[in-house]
C-alpha cells in the first residue's frame, strides 16, 4: 500500500468507477484530454474512451441540465464543477431539479448523480474560486454533502457516492489536494457517506470539524497535548446529513466541543452541529459551544486571504477558551 495524495487517489476511484459499471460517465469543461484544471481526471478519456469521458462547453448550467437527463435515462453520471464558486450558474438544476426529482416522482425515479467540485482557501485563487459555498448544499433538502479531508477518505467516500442512488455534492478542497499523502489501497474500498470518524482520540475538549480544517485542527490538537490539554478530532465527512451519533458521543466523552468551518459564520455547518449540540446534548457540556471561522464578509483577494482564513492559531485560542471557562 503506497501513500499518495487526494489528487491521484480521486483519479483512481474514477478510473475503478468508470472500469466497474458501464453506466458511468465523466464530463466536464476540460476533464477530457487536458484531465482537468487540477488534472484529476488526467489520463482517464485515453484509458476509457471518449464516451466515458468528455468534455462539455463552458455552461455549468448544461453540465447539470445533461446530468439530470442522463440520470433518468438510467446513467451515473459525474460531472464537474470546474470551480465551485460557479456553482451559481448551475443552482436551479442542482436545488431546483435533481435534488427534488426522488421527491416529485415519489421515489419512482431516481437521480445518482455525483457533482465533484474543487473549493476551498489558501491556494491564491482569483475571485469566485476559493469560496466555500457547502452550506448552500447542506441547507437543500435531497441532497448528500461530502467534504473529504486526506487522500484514503477521499478514494472510499467517492466511490461510495458514486454507488448512492441519491444526488451527491463531492466537494474536494483545493489545499488538499497534494498538500497531505497518506496511504491508500489500489483495490475498491468505500467508506460509508453518513459516518463521521474520530481522527485523533481526546478527553479534554471535542474540535468537530470537516475539509481543510481537520488537518489545521490536527497540528492544534498536537501543539494542544504539549501543553496537557487533550483535544479529540471528529471529521464530518458528511456534512448533510450529519452524524448526529457521533457529534453527540464526542462531546459527552470529552464535555466541551468546539466546532471548527473555513466558510463563513453565519448559517454554516457549524451553527448546525451547534443546535444538535444544544437541543440533544446540553447536559453534556461543561462549557459554551465554541465556533471558529471566517468572518462574515466577502472572500478577500489573496493578498489578504491569509488574514482571512481561519487557522492553528485560531483553534488553538478558542479551544484554551473553552477549557479555561
Amino acid at each position: 500500500m503506497a501513500k499518495t495524495t487526494m489528487i491521484k487517489a480521486i483519479t483512481q476511484a474514477l478510473d475503478q468507477e468508470i472500469k466497474r459499471d458501464d453506466k458511468v460517465l465523466v464530463f466536464g469543461e476540460d476533464v477530457g484530454r487536458n484531465g482537468g484544471v487540477f488534472r484529476a481526471t488526467d489520463g482517464l478519456q485515453d484509458a476509457n474512451g471518449k464516451d466515458r469521458v468528455f468534455d462539455t462547453p463552458l455552461a455549468e448550467s448544461g453540465i447539470g441540465g445533461l446530468a439530470t437527463g442522463l440520470a433518468l435515462q438510467g446513467f451515473r453520471p459525474v460531472p464537474e464543477i470546474q470551480f465551485f464558486g460557479f456553482v451559481f450558474e448551475v443552482m436551479d438544476e442542482i436545488a431546483g431539479q435533481i435534488s427534488r426529482i426522488g421527491h416529485r416522482m415519489g421515489g419512482t425515479r431516481k437521480m445518482p448523480i455525483t457533482i465533484r467540485a474543487p473549493f476551498g482557501g489558501g491556494v491564491h485563487t482569483p475571485e469566485l474560486h476559493s469560496d466555500s459555498l457547502e452550506g448552500l448544499m447542506a441547507q437543500t433538502p435531497g441532497l448528500k454533502v461530502v467534504v473529504p479531508s486526506g487522500p484514503y477518505d477521499a478514494k472510499g467516500l467517492l466511490l461510495s457516492a458514486i454507488r448512492s442512488d441519491d444526488p451527491v455534492v463531492f466537494l474536494e478542497h483545493m489545499k488538499l489536494y497534494r498538500s497531505v499523502k497518506e496511504e491508500v489501497p489500489d483495490e475498491e474500498y468505500t467508506i460509508p457517506l453518513d459516518k463521521a470518524a474520530v481522527k485523533r482520540e481526546g478527553k479534554d475538549v471535542s474540535i468537530i470539524t470537516y475539509g481543510y480544517m481537520v488537518q489545521e485542527s490536527l497540528k492544534a490538537a498536537a501543539d494542544l497535548a504539549k501543553e496537557g490539554i487533550e483535544a479529540e478530532v471528529l471529521d464530518l465527512r458528511t456534512i448533510s446529513p450529519l452524524d448526529e451519533e457521533a457529534i453527540l458521543a464526542t462531546v459527552k466523552k470529552t464535555g466541551r466541543a468546539v466546532i471548527v468551518q473555513e466558510a463563513q459564520r453565519q448559517a454554516g455547518v457549524a451553527a448546525q452541529v451547534a443546535s444538535v449540540i444544544a437541543e440533544k446534548g446540553i447536559l453534556s457540556l461543561e462549557a459554551p459551544i465554541g465556533r471558529v471561522s471566517a468572518p462574515d464578509t466577502p472572500y478577500p483577494f489573496s493578498e489578504a486571504e491569509s488574514i482571512w482564513l481561519p487557522n492553528k492559531a485560531d483553534i488553538i485560542a478558542k479551544v484554551k477558551e473553552t477549557v479555561n471557562f
